[in-house]
């Protein structure tokens, strides 16, 4: 018992975020300082995409790609059922919530976690890391073409489609360059691994306290009431069981083996904080980014934590 609560422990990634979130609320970034802060942060996210596409072995991914069916499942997962649980989802909350949860449903797949608890449950390692990666890459131009269609359908906060050319020139466009500097700096991106990971990690704090900083100023918690934001935590982990379970059942009614299972299930059930916080950065404007990417944060926590503890009850308890 005391090995599974230590495993719902917060991690200091999160906990950094959950700062990020406390010093905007108290401290948050106003005026020039704002502006130049705004500038770094977008400078911080295209090097970020740029380390991605320079780390991402091309050929790890062309090993996994003939594992078509697999990659079928994570996709439908990813970019079909999410986004239709999300829309059935649009009509039953507020639209403060509603928005930030449809948008949370069409994101890509998390690339680092998902391999880690893949390989930490005995799965398919390899099919991972294609299905995860090929989550993001398809995320860039998917995510925001899904969030402008399901958003203006519904009848909620519509995006400017004319957002998807800034997607492109601050997030794909340094990932490209990643990859085609990758035959000389990709041995030095590896040997580096835990430095960039620094890049990672911290461009996503700045995006979120610069984020909350404008939510903030914009009333973000005096729009929030107490009652909205419990019921945020409830349609988050309503939404993760639904993924975790349905994937599971999926893959098995499939006839995939164990193995392949626990990656479908890692890698379909799961929602990238690292993709989510650029996107909504470049597709929202203003107070809105804030209110959008908090349910993107409380997923994240909630999927490391029930992740955690599913991949190490499968590693004990193998093919279960």
């Amino acid at each position: 018992m005391n090995q599974w609560l230590s495993r719902l422990k917060p991690d200091g990634y999160s906990m950094a975020i959950v700062g990020m979130v406390v010093l905007a609320s108290v401290l948050p970034a106003k005026g020039t300082f704002a502006e130049h802060f705004h500038s770094a942060t977008n400078l911080a996210i295209a090097l970020l995409f740029f380390l991605h596409g320079a780390r991402l072995s091309r050929e790890a991914v062309l090993a996994g790609m003939t594992h078509w069916r697999l990659h079928l499942a994570v996709f439908a997962s990813t970019f079909v059922a999410f986004p239709l649980l999300g829309l059935g989802l649009d009509h039953l909350l507020p639209p403060a919530l509603a928005a930030g949860v449809l948008f949370l449903c069409c994101l890509p797949s998390t690339i680092q976690s998902s391999i880690a608890f893949t390989s930490m449950a005995g799965g398919n390692v390899p099919a991972a890391i294609c299905s995860a990666s090929a989550s993001n890459m398809i995320g860039i131009f998917l995510t925001p073409l899904l969030v402008g269609l399901l958003m203006g359908t519904s009848g909620g906060a519509a995006v400017d489609m004319g957002a998807i050319k800034a997607i492109i020139l601050q997030l794909l466009l340094p990932f490209a360059t990643g990859q085609l500097l990758r035959p000389w700096i990709g041995a030095w991106a590896g040997r580096h691994k835990k430095l960039l990971s620094y890049v990672d990690r911290g461009s996503i704090l700045m995006v979120v306290y610069g984020a909350f900083s404008e939510a903030v100023q914009g009333g973000l918690w005096s729009q929030l009431p107490a009652a909205t934001l419990a019921l945020m935590v409830v349609v988050n982990l309503g939404v993760l069981a639904c993924a975790m379970i349905g994937t599971n059942i999926a893959a098995k009614r499939l006839g995939f083996s164990f193995e392949d299972r626990a990656t479908i299930v890692f890698c379909g059930s799961k929602k990238s904080l690292a993709s989510g916080v650029p996107i909504a950065n470049v597709l929202f404007a203003g107070p809105m980014v804030g209110m959008v990417v908090l349910p993107v944060m409380l997923f994240h926590q909630f999927q490391l934590m029930a992740c955690a503890v599913l991949a190490k009850y499968w590693a004990e308890h193998k093919a279960q």
